[in-house]
């Protein structure tokens, strides 16, 4: 296949082509220069972004989706549904804690089911006559999406351009988000750090008036913005506390960490891994709800949420094109029915810790030096580069150190995902891996040596810059 000089593709890079992914299996995708036309097989250790559970072109799936092809039909959601996206929201909520989840809406992408859960919480109020909460509390550097209500959500160098757009800081103020690695003060244990956090959170609370707010929002593991930071034992439930003391919702957003990323109980939802915590009022998932077979998320509602839309108008007002899409839940039901039937939730969970802990171990070596934190969860698992491990200095913004890292591992045949701005949304570094369910113990190796041998050789380069 041949294309023209200049990209026509409006994202990104939009004048130079991308490399070009013309095939992939399992763990591997084939990827092209679109100059040479060269073929590379890639190791990909980041799924896109967190999105691939099963690996590239699985022949059940593929041929799953040769059959929905044939079988299922387009229904407009205000009219219309259809037993596919039934079917797929009784999966994950008879494969989710009981009296956790009581109703699905299945959408496109994540952001998309942020910005649904947004006026759903609106309605929620609206159902129940407190029509003064308008308030979505959130935390800093967090990641809800790139459209405008999710980007007024989140909080990052993202957001910055959008600044002038998005919701104003009253209607979404922020709390400290958490990050033991450099949240936590000398001397204070880590209980400490969790009441401090949970006192923030209820200072803004009565700040901005508990009747006037609607929701507190926050990721359960963080993803992109400051590299998978978990929840720490309390917080979860603390949170729980203080939403249901003054009548807030509680929405966790899991659209990077969940469906199976990120649980210590084999579970579909990363808060299982906290046993002290009951679940929450909203959740919004993604990702590798459909792992890049299909575009498909959704928005969970637990029982207390659906009961006042039910006594209520029992109605949703409006509905989006691709909502309960029939082709997009039947391939992500059968993608989540494999899943489960080949236990890959749990081998995430295992093969994950097992790629964490080997990673803690060899990263601490003076050898890396420029490693200063390994953190994550599960799946999900990140290293933070620092100029200086004892002070956690960080490189100046203008190196690009993240995003130089991820890069070498790409010439070393591995994909990571290295992004900037890691510490307050102007300075700091990351790089982060969330590879496929399906990996084994040849893999974490594979993944973990290709990482520090890239770290290594960017590490050698700053020096030879006469930045270390």
């Amino acid at each position: 296949m041949t294309v023209q000089n200049s990209s026509l593709l409006f994202s990104a890079n939009v004048t130079k082509h991308l490399p070009m992914v013309v095939g992939g299996d399992g763990n591997y995708l084939l990827v092209e220069d679109p100059d040479t036309k060269e073929k590379r097989r890639i190791f990909d250790a980041v799924g896109g972004a967190a999105v691939c559970a099963l690996g590239h072109h699985d022949e059940d799936i593929v041929q799953e989706m040769a059959e929905a092809a044939k079988a299922c039909t387009y229904s407009f959601p205000a009219s219309l549904t259809n037993y596919y996206a039934e079917e797929l929201a009784k999966f994950y909520i008879d494969e989710s804690p009981e009296g956790a989840f009581a109703a699905a809406l299945w959408t496109s992408s994540g952001s998309e089911s942020n910005e649904n859960a947004m006026k759903l919480v609106r309605q929620y109020y609206q159902e129940k006559g407190e029509l003064e909460r308008t308030i979505f509390v959130s935390r800093k550097q967090s990641y809800h999406g790139y459209t405008i209500g999710a980007l007024s959500l989140g909080h990052s160098a993202r957001q910055a351009p959008y600044k002038d757009i998005i919701l104003p800081e009253e209607q979404t103020p922020k709390v400290s988000q958490v990050y033991p690695y450099r949240g936590l003060l000398e001397n204070e244990t880590l209980e400490q750090y969790n009441d401090r956090l949970l006192e923030e959170v209820e200072q803004t609370f009565i700040k901005y008036g508990t009747n006037k707010i609607a929701a507190f929002v926050c990721e359960t593991l963080s993803g992109s913005t400051y590299g998978t930071a978990p929840s720490i034992p309390g917080y979860l439930a603390g949170l729980r506390k203080l939403c249901d003391k003054y009548g807030i919702l509680l929405w966790l957003d899991e659209v990077m960490c969940g469906t199976g990323r990120a649980s210590a109980t084999g579970g579909l939802n990363c808060w299982e891994s906290f046993p002290d915590f009951s679940g929450p009022d909203i959740q919004t998932v993604g990702k590798t709800l459909g792992s890049g077979y299909v575009t498909i998320a959704g928005v969970l509602v637990s029982p207390k949420v659906k009961k006042v839309f039910a006594e209520g108008s029992a109605t949703i007002a409006g509905a989006q094109t691709y909502h309960q899409h029939s082709f997009n839940c039947r391939v992500a039901l059968a993608v989540q029915k494999k899943i489960a039937k080949m236990g890959l939730r749990k081998n995430m969970y295992t093969m994950g810790t097992h790629l964490g802990n080997t990673l803690k171990e060899r990263a601490a070596s003076a050898k890396y030096k420029i490693i200063g934190d390994v953190r994550g969860l599960g799946g999900f698992w990140s290293i933070e580069i620092v100029k200086d491990r004892n002070t956690k200095e960080p490189f100046p913004p203008s190196l690009g150190v993240g995003g130089k890292v991820a890069a070498k591992c790409l010439q070393n045949g591995m994909t990571a995902m290295g992004l900037g701005a890691t510490i307050d949304g102007k300075k700091g570094d990351h790089v982060s891996v969330a590879p496929s369910f399906i990996i084994n113990e040849d893999d974490v190796e594979f993944i973990v040596s290709t990482l520090l041998s890239s770290v290594a050789e960017v590490q050698q380069d700053l020096q030879k810059l006469g930045e270390l």
